[in-house]
């Protein structure tokens, strides 16, 4: 029985880790996708890391119905979906309507917190805001400058952008709401003003837009705690903590052990131990929490994260991480190769290979899988 039927009928109930990965399967539309619009999963999610461009894709499409890599990737051509540096330091997809809210909410704080680096690679306000006139000029009437293109005017004007310094001046002008990516030029990225590109975007009163994120957290998220609300917002606890009380009253909670989680309403789905999701690198449901445990062994954390404790592609059974994966895209087929922690058996075989087949499917390409040896 799900927690909160069980909660509601008045039957005391002790959450267990099990439960709650299985929950959050079913809130994060993993199991059941409930929205035809790749716009609309954005949205319901608050934002998707995305640093991944194409992991980011295919963590969007797989809680889309249906979806395919063209499609969603049409929803931010058309900018219905904004890839920008609303959080954390980190890229995100995030509703076009959404971003100029969160970013006035949640940048001032990275940006105080990157003063030092600013001055280690000589960044100041001067170089900011001759970067900034620059390029608002390049971008103005609706252009799309690739990356490259904008080192270009910036190294001509005397703006060095070697070693990270063009990194770090663009990070720095689209979170203060200059510019964001735009649709692919090609393979490569490009870059539009803000305000030209997601003209629904309106601000909202911090009380409001705290209150909001914290709604669309715990709703899409949970259960989840403060702490993973903060981690995943990049609020200060103090901060994730009065978000929640201004979001109380849509919002339901439970006890385990000391820690209280905090959700939205009841999801319609039910998880079936036996299907099997391939998520992407820094999935929601793997990199939206700090605390992990709830969804993965310990014992195997290593084989998860790569160096520097990056998120690898995962395996997801019954609401566990049960392995890693990797593909190899070819002219005929995609194929993916599982690396799972223990030997699978036939029936964790059969759902791995329509996970499979449902990616290629994504990829507009017949998918297969290879099974490895753990």
């Amino acid at each position: 029985m799900r927690l909160w039927a069980l909660r509601r009928s008045g039957t005391p109930f002790n959450i267990r880790p099990m439960n709650i990965a299985r929950l959050r399967l079913t809130t994060q539309h993993i199991v059941r996708p409930a929205f035809d619009d790749p716009a609309a999963v954005v949205r319901w999610l608050g934002a998707v890391q995305a640093q991944d461009y194409l992991g980011a894709l295919w963590g969007v499409g797989l809680r889309t119905r249906p979806a395919t890599e063209e499609s969603v990737e049409a929803a931010v051509a058309r900018g219905a979906i904004l890839r920008t540096w609303p959080m954390r330091g980190t890229l995100h997809f995030v509703a076009a309507e959404d971003a100029r809210w969160m970013l006035a909410l949640l940048t001032p704080r990275m940006i105080a917190g990157s003063a030092g680096r600013y001055r280690q690679l000589e960044l100041d306000e001067p170089v900011f805001a001759r970067s900034s006139r620059i390029a608002a000029k390049a971008l103005e009437g609706g252009n799309r400058v690739q990356r490259k293109a904008l080192y270009a005017l910036w190294n001509k004007a005397g703006i060095a952008t070697d070693g990270s310094r063009g990194l770090h001046i663009l990070g720095h002008l689209a979170q203060k709401g200059l510019i964001c990516f735009g649709p692919r030029d090609g393979k490569q990225p490009t870059f539009v003003l803000l305000e030209e590109w997601a003209t629904e975007a309106r601000p909202k009163p911090r009380e409001e837009g705290l209150g909001e994120l914290a709604r669309r957290y715990y709703s899409s998220h949970g259960p989840a705690t403060v702490h993973d609300f903060a981690w995943w917002s990049g609020l200060t606890l103090a901060e994730a903590r009065a978000a929640t009380a201004l979001a109380r009253s849509s919002l339901e909670h439970d006890d385990m052990n000391g820690r209280t989680f905090w959700h939205g309403a009841a999801p319609a789905a039910r998880v079936k131990p036996s299907d099997a999701y391939l998520l992407p690198a820094w999935d929601e449901f793997t990199v939206a929490y700090r605390d992990r445990g709830d969804i993965l062994d310990p014992a195997h954390a290593r084989k998860v994260n790569a160096g520097g404790g990056v998120l690898k592609p995962v395996v997801v059974m019954n609401g566990q991480v049960v392995g890693t994966w990797q593909r190899k895209i070819g002219k005929r087929a995609v194929v993916v190769e599982p690396i799972p922690f223990k030997r699978p058996g036939s029936e964790e075989a059969r759902a791995i290979t329509a996970a499979a087949e449902r990616y290629g499917r994504f990829l507009g390409l017949p998918g297969e899988a290879r099974l490895q040896k753990a």
